[in-house]
Parts: C-alpha cells; structure tokens; sequence
C-alpha cells in the first residue's frame, strides 16, 4: 500500500533552519521515498512500511539530537505525488 504523507516541522529553537534543513536531507536519503518540499511543508510518498519506518526513525533522531520540536504531520492512503495527478 502506498502512502502520502505531508510534514511541517516547528523546532523550538531560534536558529531553527539547521534543524528543518537537516530532518529534510535525512529523508532524501532514502531511495525508496519521493519528497517534496516546498516553503511551507515537506511531502512523503512511498510504500507505508517504508514511510512509517523512516518517519519513526527521523523523528526519533531529531528530538534525541536537537531537543523539542513540534512536528505537525497529515496522512492519506495512496500516492498522491503530482507524477500520479
């Protein structure tokens, strides 16, 4: 089953750019993924194990090396990627 996920990160941090810059070069490097980013949000698509996966572990690794953060995340079934419209 493919999945599209949509994620907007909110580092409590001022110097917050490193931070979103960094989670969003750790999700390009898995092959598997489609991500899309643009000024607002970060969008995921791939297969759901792999996402979920992914997203686990990058969130985990974020709030263990950076501290808080608020991540704001929109779920859907399939694969909405503009290649797919």
């Amino acid at each position: 089953m493919q999945l599209s996920v949509e994620i907007s990160k909110y580092p409590l941090h001022q110097d917050y750019i490193p931070f979103i810059k960094g989670f969003i070069d750790r999700l390009n490097e898995h092959s598997g993924l489609k991500v899309i980013t643009n000024t607002m949000s970060t969008q995921v698509f791939g297969e759901y194990d792999l996402v979920m996966s992914v997203l686990s572990q990058e969130i985990k690794r974020s709030y263990q090396e950076f501290g808080k953060a608020i991540f704001v995340c929109k779920f859907i079934s399939g694969d909405l990627s503009p290649e797919q419209a």
